[in-house]
């Protein structure tokens, strides 16, 4: 680690702080489109969008070329972060800010387990104890048998999983092509990946919708440009744990915007998720080895 970065923690903690908010105006302006959209279709344009925010750099990159077997995985990521944002818009839509966000965490906890099964890290057991304990977590945000487990719910696990998946893939990619080049390569393919899903089930937009869904893209790409800048000036231990300040402003969000109401059960499992994943992070830095645990927002759309 370098000093540098060890030398800037409060301006590190505050492009974090700025990522998070950007990401909760992309989950409040989703939110606020709600079902009017099919999730193919509101999860296309958000993806159109961003690729024409990124035009700049995709004409280099695509002239750039390739290492060997980079398109595969370029297209095997696209194929799984496809699943997971039309997994993601459909629990958005469906379900309360806050417990969307709360479910989200599972994202740095399912890349840990993904990691030692794939990629062959390894995973000691405090680290398994510490993944025990965030899908205790989880358990207690969904809590079936107590309540209706909704598809929304089911959606935005699945949605957890893919984007691990397509993190696990992104990881693989960075050896082979900048990360630039791996940013936009994963817009452009999603946005291909979305299209014959969108055109399946479009109906009509207003140029309402299409506003929101310009704000989705240009908030996510400022949640990951802040985020990007952040990890540049300071260590993952300082920026980690203000990734999770995105709960109470999520919960807030619904609150406030939407007359959700605040379920104590749902910050009492985010809880949970957090300190599991604060954990690990923290265990990592401890051992001073390269972190395979991403932050959370990393892993979004």
């Amino acid at each position: 680690m370098d000093r540098t970065r060890e030398m800037k923690p409060v301006e590190g903690v505050m492009w974090m702080l700025a990522s998070g908010l950007s990401f909760v105006g992309v989950t409040g302006l989703v939110r606020w489109l709600g079902t009017d959209l099919p999730a193919a279709q509101g999860a296309f344009l958000r993806f159109a969008f961003g690729v024409m925010f990124l035009l700049p750099t995709l004409g280099p990159v695509l002239r750039g070329g390739f290492a060997p077997g980079a398109m595969r995985l370029f297209a095997l990521r696209g194929a799984v972060h496809t699943v997971a944002v039309i997994c993601w818009f459909y629990a958005m839509a469906r379900l309360p800010v806050a417990e969307v966000t709360a479910i989200g965490y599972l994202n740095p906890v399912l890349v840990t387990v993904g990691a030692a099964v794939f990629l062959g890290e390894k995973l000691a057991m405090r680290r398994i104890l510490a993944v025990c304990v965030a899908i205790l977590g989880a358990l207690v945000i969904l809590r079936p048998g107590m309540r209706e487990v909704t598809d929304g719910h089911l959606a935005q696990v699945a949605a957890a999983f893919g984007f691990a998946g397509s993190y696990l893939v992104a990881k693989r990619l960075s050896g082979m092509a900048s990360a630039g080049a791996v940013v936009a390569m994963m817009s452009l393919m999603v946005t291909l990946g979305l299209a014959p899903f969108a055109l399946a089930v479009w109906v009509p937009v207003t140029p309402v919708q299409l506003v929101a869904l310009a704000g989705v893209a240009a908030f996510a790409t400022s949640g990951h440009y802040c985020m990007t800048r952040a990890f540049a000036v300071a260590p993952l231990t300082v920026t980690q744990p203000v990734t999770f300040l995105q709960l109470l402003w999520a919960t807030l969000l619904g609150y406030v915007v939407f007359h959700e109401t605040v379920d104590i059960w749902v910050l009492a499992g985010g809880g949970v998720i957090i300190a599991a994943i604060s954990y690990i992070t923290w265990r990592e830095a401890m051992l001073n080895r390269r972190s395979v645990t991403p932050s959370v927002l990393a892993t979004k759309s």
